[in-house]
């Protein structure tokens, strides 16, 4: 199973789009994640045109319909995989063993917020941001977003530069 995984979009926002890598990566995936922070119900209809699924969670800059319709955190069974969505991670001190114990039966907790990519794992658990597609932030080079991939009870993670 290959997933697409993206958040803190932001849009509308001026002439800012996905980029249509990020959209082409979208559409050749089996599952699509959203961190948050799509901001507007229109990216959410743009992603889900895509074809596959889309499972995103509510994002502090998201608009009332977005935050009517989303969760705030999310718990999915992918494959043989246990995957946790949430868009704030909270401090970035312990940051993994905190995201740990808040979904306990998780193998991964992939978030956003931040929109600067993190991987780190620890004894078979791991934590993903990929960042952003669309806003850079002073800590992050590139435009990014991430893709992983499901085997079985195994799930790797990519971080993809976009520019």
């Amino acid at each position: 199973m290959r997933l697409a995984i993206l958040g803190d979009t932001h849009l509308p926002r001026g002439a800012r789009r996905i980029p249509q890598r990020c959209l082409a990566e979208c559409a050749r995936a089996d599952a699509i994640l959203h961190t948050g922070d799509l901001a507007q119900f229109a990216v959410l209809e743009e992603l889900r045109s895509l074809g596959p699924p889309v499972h995103a969670v509510r994002g502090n800059a998201d608009g009332t319909e977005l935050a009517a319709l989303l969760p705030d955190r999310l718990e999915l069974e992918l494959e043989a995989v246990r995957l946790a969505m949430v868009h704030n991670p909270g401090p970035r001190a312990e940051r993994l063993r905190r995201l740990r114990a808040r979904f306990p039966a998780a193998d991964a907790v992939v978030f956003g917020h931040t929109h600067v990519p993190e991987h780190a794992r620890d004894d078979g658990f791991q934590i993903f941001n990929p960042g952003s597609p669309t806003e850079r932030r002073r800590l992050t080079p590139a435009l990014s977003m991430g893709r992983a991939r499901i085997r079985g009870r195994r799930i790797d993670f990519e971080l993809i530069t976009l520019d």
